[in-house]
């Protein structure tokens, strides 16, 4: 189990992992480094530790740009999911699963299990029907580009918004799951005494 639980933990790092691409001489980096482009706020400025972006294209740093906006849309998601079972709260099942999230992932049955599956798999078709829309921008899956453009401050500033809740609940979900992996609180543990 904790083999496993080790690899769920780092098994998100494949969003940093580019698909298999030829490799180009060309880029332009410093496109992506400037203080006009959406995700480089402040205070951080442009954050990249481990040096992904290094020498990579402008398809690829738009691939990571997305990866980046899927992961904390679905982290966000998660975060408000994981307290609401937490809280007791069960619209499906007639209430009978477990408070702990990851028992009553255990407990669900293979319809609720299949639901899953099958409508994550219907976001995931319509997102790449939608990728191949002339004019798509990296995460726009609403097709918000068409009627404002990135040199709209207030949209500027919306985007980075969205990207910097992301990172946060990318980070707190990892922290939630570890809580309750390695110690079995799974509640929320700011209103206990």
């Amino acid at each position: 189990m904790k083999i496993a639980t080790l690899f769920a933990l780092f098994g998100s790092s494949a969003a940093f992992a580019p698909a298999q691409q030829a490799k180009t001489s060309s880029t332009s980096l410093s496109a992506w480094k400037d203080d006009t482009v959406v995700g480089i706020a402040p205070p951080v400025g442009f954050f990249d530790p481990l040096g992904f972006s290094n020498g990579q294209s402008d398809e690829t740093m738009a691939y990571y740009r997305e990866s980046e906006l899927k992961h904390g849309r679905v982290c966000m998601a998660a975060c408000l999911g994981w307290y609401i079972t937490a809280g007791g709260t069960h619209p499906a099942f007639d209430s009978s699963l477990s408070s702990d999230p990851l028992e009553a992932a255990r407990q669900l049955p293979f319809v609720g299990w299949l639901q899953f599956i099958l409508g994550c798999g219907a976001v995931e078709w319509l997102t790449e029907k939608i990728k191949e829309r002339p004019g798509y921008q990296a995460g726009d899956i609403l097709g918000a580009s068409y009627w404002v453009d990135n040199s709209d401050e207030g949209w500027v500033d919306y985007q980075n918004k969205e990207l910097n809740n992301g990172r946060l609940a990318m980070v707190a979900f990892a922290g939630i799951y570890t809580q309750d992996v390695l110690f079995g609180n799974y509640g929320d543990m700011i209103f206990n005494k």
